[in-house]
């Protein structure tokens, strides 16, 4: 449904430009390495399967290559930006390339882990090249905050990526993955090169796909309760369960006690449970 020039999206020329006007240098303390091809922000949008009724919530916009392709899908964009630079240009950014479409984008100048509150019709998708250093926190706060939010699309480092999507058992399976799939099903959505930022990272990047859970897990414990559990587990993951739980529980007696009642075998390490063996362990907790 574009109803848009095909020139409306930014290119390498035009985000140097950009860039230039506004004396912006990207810099590694926010993790800013802008995407600088058309195709790849048309290609995510597409694996985001963003719809023409979406209200699309985006963090870290930029300089607005993101942004624009996904003004050119979506029903309404809302953007979160910390950088007061870019803040204050993107309105002027979309109203110049997609006037048509102007008033269908919000910009929310703020620290994505501070929002408590988006403008405009609840938001059903999220899509982000997420800085890398503070990319599992902002989407964790996102999904939490925002329980509108159906689908996500995430662009992050490659190792996050790898983390976030992995199974029990596997040697990256951690924190980020137990605690992702608290509210969605996760997995890996495709590879992204280097050459597409500016500057060029030096790490490989890829895309996450998170599609929130139909049903909450079936739990009596509190979210809050079970990633206690989690954190506990994976402190020490080299460890037992009982061992690394010990904190957790009170004494590795304890712990083995509620190991048991969760049917799980205290020998166990943390990269072995699913996020609902998690849950059954946080149940049994001794008072």
């Amino acid at each position: 449904m574009s109803t848009t020039e095909p020139d409306a999206l930014l290119g390498p020329a035009d985000i140097r430009e950009l860039a230039a006007a506004l004396g912006v240098r990207p810099t590694k303390q926010r993790g800013q390495n802008f995407v600088i091809d058309a195709n790849t922000v048309r290609r995510i949008v597409r694996t985001a399967e963003v719809r023409p009724d979406d209200v699309v919530v985006e963090v870290g916009p930029g300089l607005g290559s993101l942004t624009l392709a996904l003004l050119e899908a979506a029903d309404r964009v809302t953007a979160v930006e910390i950088d007061d630079v870019l803040a204050g240009a993107l309105p002027a950014t979309v109203a110049a390339r997609m006037p048509g479409r102007a008033d269908r984008f919000a910009l929310v100048h703020s620290d994505a882990m501070l929002v408590r509150e988006l403008p405009g019709p609840a938001p059903t998708a999220l899509v982000a090249n997420l800085p890398y250093n503070v990319a599992v926190p902002v989407l964790l706060h996102m999904l939490d905050r925002f329980p509108t939010i159906e689908r996500t699309l995430v662009m992050v480092q490659a190792e996050v990526a790898d983390r976030l999507a992995a199974r029990p058992g596997n040697k990256v399976y951690g924190v980020p993955s137990v605690k992702a799939n608290w509210y969605a099903e996760v997995k890996r959505a495709g590879a992204i090169g280097r050459n597409v930022f500016w500057p060029a990272p030096n790490v490989d990047s890829g895309l996450v796909s998170l599609v929130r859970r139909a049903e909450p897990v079936a739990t009596t414990a509190t979210k809050r309760q079970v990633f206690a559990v989690v954190d506990a587990a994976f402190a020490q993951r080299r460890k037992t369960l009982r061992a690394a739980l010990a904190g957790w529980a009170g004494s590795p007696a304890a712990a083995e006690a509620a190991l048991t009642a969760a049917g799980i075998s205290p020998q166990a390490r943390g990269e072995s449970l699913t996020v609902e063996e998690f849950a059954r362990v946080a149940e049994a907790r001794p008072a």
